[in-house]
């Protein structure tokens, strides 16, 4: 343990990072940037070939740190899990999504943990850094890890450490935001805190177990899920009453205390926020334990994509047009604005609902210039005036800063807006309907 710490407080340790995708491409850049050598495991060899060249992919690294720590020495990639035994350090960075029966999938962190135990020697720290359910740590990589001549806390060491990365946000990025973690021992705990003390410029605040770390990080995504339930049905209801919701809510901020403002939307994207709820739900029942608030606010936020094309059509059938053969033009298919990021982004059940119902269905958005989606290709039409002309209804799902909106206004003949863009639009607000 000693040597270990010694290593992480001079920054000596050799750091593997296995999955180099939004979480782990940042991490590995971040902790090369502190000055560790960092190599990262990943299994696509476009990526590997890509960070080898100091070429970025991921939107939230910026490019030219990655190509500096890339000409320094202090960051490669390689598909080879054979780089394990030659670290100090191993965190896991791979998606956990859910399967069809909205259940955690954690084949991926099985998948690696297996892989890299046959490289797995003492004096090394482990941490799992991809969002799961309470127990993850413990239940899953631990008995995969431990063998007779190797005893987490002694001879190894494990720990959970959630990322905390917002997509798009300019202000708080990895080093800035602080971390928290929780290992498997106090051993465990007190490695993984030096690791990060020496990583993140903000606290490194550490609880007193893997599970509570795991909790800690559903309970983050579950406050916002909640939230926005909360507020989207309450959107609902102000469309029934005749009141405008955007109008409540900034009313509503104005109170200096006791209230955060959440705002409505076509349903949740990003791969934690809608996912997290059906992993703490999944727990609970192995403990006897209905997780009702929880699962009725995810069930909310799920049937929103319906709700917007149930409002899309009557916004059409109040014109006296019909969704079924409409040309709707879909303006932002990310699930938030700013990013080029499809993962369960909402847009994308709402062209298939929109399918469903016959309308003809084109999208622009500056960030994606295609996409596949249920064995379709789609592609980004070019936001020309004959083209929002020509389109029934402009529903606007996603707010990038790119659009001129008081331009898209005056071309359309109906807009249908789910984010409260055109708030600034003066001009033809007869046109516009809000969500």
């Amino acid at each position: 343990m000693q040597v270990l710490e010694k290593k992480l407080r001079k920054r000596k340790a050799k750091i593997g990072v296995i999955g180099l995708g939004y979480v782990g491409l940042p991490l590995a850049v971040e902790k090369a940037k502190a000055g560790f050598t960092v190599v990262g495991i990943e299994r696509k060899k476009k990526r590997v070939d890509m960070v080898n060249q100091g070429k970025n992919y991921i939107p939230d690294v910026i490019s030219v740190e990655l190509e500096r720590v890339v000409k320094q020495g202090k960051l490669r990639a390689t598909q080879d899990f054979a780089a394990i035994s030659k670290v100090d350090v191993i965190c896991i960075c791979v998606p956990t999504p859910l399967t069809k029966n909205k259940e955690p999938d954690v084949q991926y962190i099985q998948g690696v943990t297996d892989k890299l135990t046959p490289y797995l020697r003492k004096g090394q720290l482990i941490i799992l850094e991809s969002t799961t359910y309470p127990g993850t740590t413990e239940e899953v990589i631990l008995p995969r890890l431990q063998r007779k001549d190797l005893k987490v806390g002694e001879d190894f060491y494990l720990a959970y450490s959630p990322e905390r990365i917002d997509p798009g946000n300019k202000k708080y990025r990895m080093n800035n935001i602080p971390k928290v973690v929780g290992g498997v021992t106090n051993r465990c705990t007190y490695l993984a805190k030096v690791l990060y003390e020496q990583v993140v410029k903000e606290k490194v605040y550490s609880v007193s177990s893997a599970r509570v770390a795991e909790m800690e990080k559903l309970l983050e995504n579950v406050f916002r899920n909640v939230n926005i339930a909360l507020v989207n049905e309450m959107s609902l209801l102000c469309n029934r009453m005749g009141i405008n919701i955007w109008e409540v809510i900034d009313a509503a901020k104005t109170k200096p205390y006791g209230f955060m403002p959440f705002y409505p939307g076509p349903g949740l994207g990003g791969h934690c926020i809608p996912i997290d709820p059906f992993y703490l739900a999944w727990k609970a029942k192995e403990y006897d334990f209905n997780t009702r608030f929880i699962e009725l606010a995810a069930e909310i936020n799920n049937r929103m994509p319906h709700y917007v094309v149930d409002r899309a059509s009557k916004v059409l059938n109040e014109h006296k047009r019909c969704l079924n053969g409409a040309t709707v033009l879909i303006l932002g298919v990310t699930y938030k604005k700013n990013i080029g990021d499809l993962r369960e982004s909402p847009v994308l059940k709402i062209i298939k609902l929109l399918e469903e119902e016959k309308a003809d269905v084109y999208y622009h958005d500056p960030y994606v210039t295609s996409f596949f989606f249920q064995g379709r290709r789609y592609k980004s039409v070019k936001l020309t005036k004959g083209a929002i002309r020509s389109a029934d209804i402009v529903l606007i799902a996603t707010d990038h800063d790119f659009y001129h909106y008081e331009e898209i206004v005056q071309e359309a003949k109906l807009v249908f807006d789910t984010r409260n863009a055109t708030k600034n639009v003066t001009r033809e607000r007869d046109k516009i309907h809000l969500l």
